[in-house]
């Protein structure tokens, strides 16, 4: 017996991507499976480890813990949507390179989306506030210390990006 399936209509990354889904299908399966955006990872499957973390209207969501049926009608970001329109790297992208943020880059996707929406609430984190921001993501490599550096790092590139052409951030 075959389940129903739903015909539901996804933007993510800006574009519009219509899809039949089950009804509990969930947003990591049909982000992967139906659209092919495989950089959205899936660890643990309990939303526990936040490998999976997308932006559903700018805010930070476990694709492992919602259903592709529910994200209909809101704006999706993965990992793939991160990049500037021209191709070049994101200042979250581009701090997790220059600090060297990732090492097996299995949890690097929830990160960047994690920090992504982080530096948006709070352009100007501390230390501290960089570790309470990625507190829900978990990394078995890098310990954190360059991550944590890259978080930093990314909220100056970000300021950078928002300061008015020949003005200072």
């Amino acid at each position: 017996m075959s389940e129903n399936q739903h015909e539901i209509r996804l933007t993510v990354n800006g574009t519009d991507h219509d899809v039949a889904v089950p009804a509990r299908r969930l947003l990591s399966d049909a982000l992967r499976h139906d659209l092919g955006f495989t950089g959205t990872h899936v660890g643990c499957e309990h939303g526990v480890c936040g490998a999976c973390t997308v932006l559903v209207d700018g805010q930070p969501m476990r694709s492992c813990l919602m259903f592709a049926v529910s994200a209909a009608g809101h704006d999706i970001t993965t990992v793939e949507g991160l990049a500037r329109p021209d191709g070049e790297l994101g200042p979250v992208q581009q701090a997790f390179r220059e600090c060297h943020g990732l090492q097996c880059g299995f949890c690097t996707p929830g990160f960047l989306t994690t920090i992504t929406a982080g530096i948006a609430e709070n352009p100007e984190p501390t230390e501290d506030e960089a570790r309470d921001m990625i507190a829900g993501n978990l990394c078995r490599c890098t310990g954190y210390q360059n991550i944590v550096k890259a978080v930093c790092r990314a909220a100056e590139l970000a300021r950078d990006d928002r300061a008015p052409e020949g003005g200072a951030a």
